[in-house]
């Protein structure tokens, strides 16, 4: 073999195993599809605007059916109303709401409990209290024109009085409550004996005698 060949033979073979090992590592670099991750894309930032905590709402005012929980309507001040409780009241500490707070004791330890609260302006008026007191011992609400019967009305010591006796609707539980109220001095004043319904029945004549002797204090 002369030199020229020899040299042109081995020009050929470099050519190919350069060749091979191009493929080779072409083929050595493709990635198996199935096995391909996409990365998880980051939040996208929100606005300062959206990041700062939310405002806290405003305290909303009496509710259209009087002192509910979760609102802030303060007692009513101003010139208030004095009473004479039956002795066999108990008078409890009147807390930051009440103006006057009593126990019932009754028979095998039963107890009622008697709260006499006042709040500025009508807070809702007749009708929607008396269905919040209605809802609280499970009864449904009642219409405008149902109100007539279901209250009683009289005046003692120059005050109005409305008064409702609703007996509950839980069989397993039966309570009553009985309310009463009077508007005085631009606030409405309530109160309302709440516990076992035999017990609270039974006190029903001392609670009307009760709220006969309301009356505005004596400057």
């Amino acid at each position: 073999m002369t030199p020229a060949s020899s040299s042109s033979n081995h020009c050929l073979r470099s050519r190919r195993a350069a060749l091979a090992l191009a493929l080779l590592l072409a083929g050595c670099g493709k990635t198996d599809p199935a096995s391909y991750r996409i990365p998880k894309e980051k939040d996208a930032e929100l606005p300062a605007s959206m990041t700062r905590p939310a405002a806290t709402a405003p305290t909303p005012a009496a509710a259209p059916g009087g002192p509910l929980a979760g609102t802030a309507v303060p007692p009513a001040g101003g010139p208030g109303l004095a009473w004479t409780a039956p002795a066999a009241w108990q008078p409890k500490p009147v807390g930051a709401m009440r103006k006057g707070s009593f126990t019932i004791p009754g028979d095998a330890g039963a107890t009622a409990d008697l709260s006499i609260t006042t709040f500025p302006g009508a807070v809702g008026g007749e009708l929607a209290n008396i269905n919040r007191w209605r809802g609280q011992v499970s009864l449904p609400p009642i219409a405008e024109n149902d109100l007539a019967a279901a209250a009683t009305r009289f005046t003692a010591n120059g005050l109005p009085f409305t008064v409702v006796d609703l007996a509950g609707a839980d069989p397993a539980n039966p309570q009553r409550i009985l309310g009463g109220m009077t508007p005085y001095q631009d606030a409405m004043w309530f109160f309302k004996l709440t516990g076992p319904d035999a017990l609270v029945a039974q006190a029903k004549p001392a609670f009307l005698d009760f709220l006969k002797t309301v009356k505005p204090v004596t400057p």
